[in-house]
């Protein structure tokens, strides 16, 4: 991806995991004596969200084009962890901006939701909502069959789901001595394990979303991870449970990427990095991020379809920045 190359593909929707969302609501600050302080923690922020100079132009929104497959016009998409935050965000736009098509929404506590419930009360005939917890593979499973029974089909899953910290549970680690192995399971299990169960039960219903495969004729994964989660691009080290854990969501995803390539699955997987964005999630760091470098829940959402509603196959695999720029793994 050359700076300024400008793509054309099609592109579909689907539904969000529990992403920079549900369980990255449940962020707080740590303690202070755990804490990277001053010009430590403001380098930390920068490393999240660094901007580059963007491959990839917004333009004017084209939402996403109907797959020719779709028994449905407009395609359906999912969003797994769509309950607040990034992943609640990506259902509003998938909506707002196209006039047709279908949103499946997941989190792990639908009744509590309310902004879906809005969104639902909005956009009645195009909004499910499901219950899904990640760390309850039947729930992933049940949210498949559900949606194959209701449309037989996904042309975009986006997995928004992530975990950095738990009140009184789970802390970012700003030393070794700090790790601990109850924190490094949780945040594999939300952020690395949860996401590729969704995908693997999802993928059938890809499969005939993604239609004859041509590059105008593909379904899309499209999972959240984070620019602490590349290994090459770690210079200050710390926060070890949520940076190995995106890690592994990484190496997941390009695994399956490639496996869906062999198979000639017509299916595209590509990793997004949000940037820093105003969520629960960055909220104990704020004072620390310069206020150009701290985005809007709409401003990174707006990047992130723009990639997705861009790609290629020749993009299968890889891993983008919220302006298109290619992150080292």
């Amino acid at each position: 991806n050359s700076p300024g190359e400008k793509r054309r593909s099609r592109c579909y929707k689907r539904v969000v995991p529990v992403g920079e969302g549900e369980e990255r609501l449940t962020t707080v600050g740590f303690q202070k004596r755990e804490c990277l302080v001053g010009k430590e923690m403001r380098k930390m922020m920068m490393m999240i969200g660094r901007p580059h100079l963007g491959c990839f132009e917004m333009g004017r929104s084209r939402a996403f084009p109907f797959s020719s497959s779709s028994k449905l016009e407009g395609g359906v998409s999912l969003v797994q962890g769509a309950s607040r935050g990034i992943g609640l965000e990506f259902v509003k736009q998938l909506l707002e901006k196209q006039e047709q098509g279908h949103v499946v929404a997941t989190c792990r506590n639908p009744s509590s939701a309310t902004g879906l419930v809005d969104l639902k009360n909005k956009f009645a005939e195009r909004l499910n909502i499901l219950p899904l917890d990640l760390t309850i593979e039947s729930t992933i499973e049940a949210a498949a069959k559900t949606i194959e029974q209701e449309f037989g089909f996904l042309n975009l899953l986006i997995n928004a789901s992530g975990i950095l910290s738990v009140p009184d549970v789970m802390q970012p680690e700003t030393t070794l001595s700090k790790v601990q192995k109850s924190s490094l399971l949780m945040a594999y299990e939300v952020n690395a394990v949860g996401p590729i169960l969704v995908v693997k039960h999802m993928w059938p219903l890809l499969k005939v979303g993604g239609g004859s495969g041509t590059a105008s004729d593909v379904a899309v994964v499209a999972s959240l991870s984070a620019r602490v989660g590349s290994i090459g691009d770690n210079r200050l080290g710390g926060w070890h449970s949520y940076r190995s854990s995106k890690a592994a969501l990484n190496q997941l995803t390009k695994t399956v990427s490639v496996e869906f390539s062999r198979k000639r699955d017509p299916i595209i997987c590509i990793l997004l990095h949000p940037g820093t964005v105003d969520t629960d999630l960055s909220w104990p760091f704020q004072r620390n991020v310069p206020k150009d470098k701290l985005f809007t829940k709409e401003f990174s959402v707006q990047k992130l379809l723009s990639i997705i509603n861009n790609v290629t196959r020749q993009d299968n695999g890889k891993f983008f920045a919220w302006d298109g720029q290619e992150i080292p793994w």
